[in-house]
This record gives C-alpha cells, structure tokens and sequence, in this order.
C-alpha cells in the first residue's frame, strides 16, 4: 500500500516539475495570386499556401509560467515576382505576464490569427504615372526660388495627413496618379490608411510597398476618377543640397493644425549611423511627431528629404533629421526604371513602362532598339543569402527565390542584397527555355 501511495506521490511530483510540453498550433499564410515568398523575421519558411507550426502559448496566452512565450514581435514580407511587396505585423503586443503570485515575468506578444491572406497588387497596375527628378547642372536649368508663400501655395497641396488605426502621420504624393511617399513607421502593421488631402478630400490609401532597411514606405490613393492629375512634388537628390540653405517642412504634427509650416536651414548633409542607414539632412526646422513622412522642401519646391525624426536629448533642441530624397530614389527606381539616381543632367519626367512595354532609358537617343523576338521564357532564380532582391533590365521583379518568365532575347539580371556586393549576368532567352540561375552573393568588405 505504502508503495503504491510512493509512486502517486512521486508521478505528482514528476508532473509539476516537468509540465506536459506545450501543443503545437499551425500558423497558415496564403496570397492572391498563389506561390509567393513568405519570409518571417527575414527567414523565408515557404510559398503560398504554407504554414508553419509555433507552440501554443504564441497564439494564447500561457496557463503555466513554463508554458512557451513569444517574446518579440513577428513581422511577414509575402513577395512574388511582378508583384508589389506586402509587409504584415503578425502580433500585436507587448504584455506583460504576471504570475499568480504577482511576479512579472516579462514582455509576450500574441499571434492575431492562426491565418493571413494577402491579395497582392501587379507592379505595372500599381506603380503608373510619372516621377519628376530634378538634378543641377552647375547652375543651369535650376528652377527659380520662390517666396515663402509661393512656395507654400504651390507644395501643400501635394501634402497629406495618414491615419491608421492606432498612428497617423504625413505623406506626400510624387506621381499624379496617387503614388503617396511616407515613413515605413506610419505604414507599417496597416493594410490601409485614411489619407486626407489639403482639400479636406479624404481617400482610401492602400500600402503597397514598405522597404526592408529604409525608413521608407509607399501607398495608393484609390481615386474614383482614375482620369484626374493630382498635384505631385519634384524629389531632388542630396548632392543637390547644400549646407546653410533655407528649408521648409510641412506636416501634421500631433495636437496641432493640419498642414502646417516650418522653416529652418540644412544644418548639415551625410552619413548618421545614428539616425539609420542612407543619408541625412540635419535641419533645424522644428520636425514633431506627426510630421513624420512629410516633405522638407527647397527654395525651389522640390523634395529633397523625408521628414522622419527629431532628436530628443537633454539640453538639445532644434535638431530634426530628414531622410534624403537620394535615398527615395533608389526605391522609386525599383518600379520606375526611368528614375535616374541623381545624376540626369537636366530636369526629367519619368514614367513606369506599362505591362508588356519593353523601357528603352538605357538606349542611347535616337536609337532604334531592335524588336524583341517571339515567345518567352522561364528563368528560376534563387540566392545566397536568400531573399535578394531581383532586378531584369533594371527593372525591380522581386525577391528569391522566384521563377520569371523573359521575353526571349537578352536581358541583364542583377541581384542585391544589404551589405553584400551585387551579382550581376547577362542572360540569353530562348523561347520556350527554362534555365535556372544560383546567385551567390559575397559579403562586401
């Protein structure tokens, strides 16, 4: 008897020292169209439809204090070939878990849903309209400077105010079709936002591109009359800016007037590991929460930084920092391959080739480009490390890994990938061929 009570005793024992291991849930993802990448944390897991298996605890809160917790909060990129990029939050939180006894054990986030859908929105169908960039030619072809309110009545209405559900910020539009530039930090975790115009117009603005590394985010106005030409601002690259000049940033700050002005100089230009990668305009205008993703303009209208933080340091003050328009550029140049990266000699309108228009920017003028010969092929490209990003005849296509299909003929193909040198062919294809490519991608020095 005294036996049995031993080993009751002792089962007991052995459950509360050593609880049951938690049950796996499954976290699923599909898309519309089918087969794109999903990546968690930067690790891509599978195409869609593909799930993945996480403890339990991560999609509800834990019964034990050994029970599994997540402990950060878990970001999804979902890419296809030809497709705009989406970025979801996953989770929300944090919270704090605190024990039956009252002893906080930490942070946790949760899973919103066991399952996520994406519709994913065509490059050629998203990104229309034109980009205006304007480079310096030692002073020739420069646009006049404008008076204050000039400058303001001019630009402003290119200006928005963004709400999601629990942020807002501000924007600015740089095609006349709606194409909208912001903070990645506005957009990010929002399907959509609420964007109000100058006007008092408020529209529905769909996220369709967050970059990976830059504070940058892009959206689309949904506008009823897909025939207007809404006013859209200039960009001008950082080599164009100059230390001492005057400055003007328009936004929304928080507890404030919508649309409101401040000025100030470029109190420097460069390189801030401290602010984040690309480069930085330092400026004294005053630049508040709220203001972020709104323009800093020149004398001149243009666009020569996105207003994105303000320095916050005792017994500092007037230092706020704009993300360069340089940096801008090289990611409108994914979906306008037109966008020269500041180096056009003269003011240029550039627009995104329509589906199945073949861009000719690279062709010297006046040439005639020879026509492309029938039929396509089928181009598999993977990477090393994986998730590069790919680029056919300059032209952003996405992520790997990813299958394309290329008209026949010839194309450049170029990969990149943060902190790694590119790797770059030149590929002939056939008509009905399928070739598949390996990129390895050496880390840069």
């Amino acid at each position: 008897m005294s036996s049995r009570s031993g080993l009751g005793i002792g089962a007991v024992l052995l459950l509360l020292v050593c609880p049951a291991r938690s049950i796996a849930d499954k976290l699923q993802f599909t898309s519309t169209p089918a087969g794109a990448t999903v990546e968690l944390d930067g690790m891509a897991i599978g195409v869609t439809p593909c799930e993945k298996e996480f403890p339990g605890g991560y999609f509800h809160k834990t019964r034990t204090s050994y029970g599994a917790r997540l402990e950060h909060a878990l970001v999804a990129r979902i890419s296809l070939a030809g497709y705009a990029t989406k970025e979801l939050t996953l989770t929300e939180g944090p919270q704090n878990w605190i024990s039956l006894n009252g002893r906080n054990r930490g942070e946790y986030w949760l899973l919103k849903a066991d399952r996520f859908h994406v519709n994913l929105l065509p490059i050629g169908e998203t990104f229309t309209g034109e980009v205006v960039a304007k480079a310096s030619d030692g002073g020739a072809g420069l646009s006049p400077e404008l008076s204050l309110e000039e400058l303001v009545r001019q630009t402003k209405p290119a200006v928005v105010y963004l709400k999601g559900l629990d942020k807002s910020g501000s924007g600015f539009l740089v095609t006349g079709t709606g194409v909208i530039v912001t903070n990645a930090h506005v957009a990010r975790g929002e399907e959509s936002l609420l964007a109000q115009l100058a006007s008092g117009q408020q529209l529905e603005a769909k996220v369709v591109y967050i970059d990976a590394d830059m504070d940058i985010a892009l959206a689309k106005l949904q506008i009823p009359d897909a025939d207007v030409d809404l006013p859209h601002l200039a960009l001008t690259a950082a080599t164009n800016v100059h230390q001492g000049e005057t400055v003007l940033a328009i936004g929304n700050p928080g507890d404030a007037m919508l649309f409101s002005v401040t000025k100030g100089i470029v109190s420097a230009v460069g390189k801030f590991a401290n602010a984040g990668p690309g480069t930085w305009i330092q400026t004294d205008a005053p630049i508040n929460p709220g203001n972020s993703g709104g323009p800093l303009l020149n004398s001149r209208g243009e666009v020569i930084g996105i207003n994105t933080q303000k320095l916050i340091k005792k017994n500092l003050t007037g230092i706020g920092f704009a993300l360069s328009a340089s940096d801008l550029l090289e990611v409108l140049h994914r979906f306008y391959p037109s966008v020269a990266l500041g180096k056009q000699r003269t003011a240029s309108a550039v627009s995104s080739p329509a589906v199945g228009e073949v861009s000719d920017a690279a062709q010297p003028l006046n040439a005639s480009a020879p026509a492309a010969p029938d039929g396509v092929g089928t181009v598999t490209i993977s990477s090393e490390p994986d998730g590069a990003e790919i680029f056919v005849d300059e032209k952003f296509l996405g992520n790997a890994p990813a299958s394309l299909k290329l008209s026949a003929g010839s194309h450049a193909i170029v990969l990149k990938f943060p902190g790694h040198g590119e790797w770059r062919r030149t590929l002939e294809v056939l008509k009905s061929s399928k070739v598949s490519l390996k990129a390895t991608l050496e880390p840069s020095p």
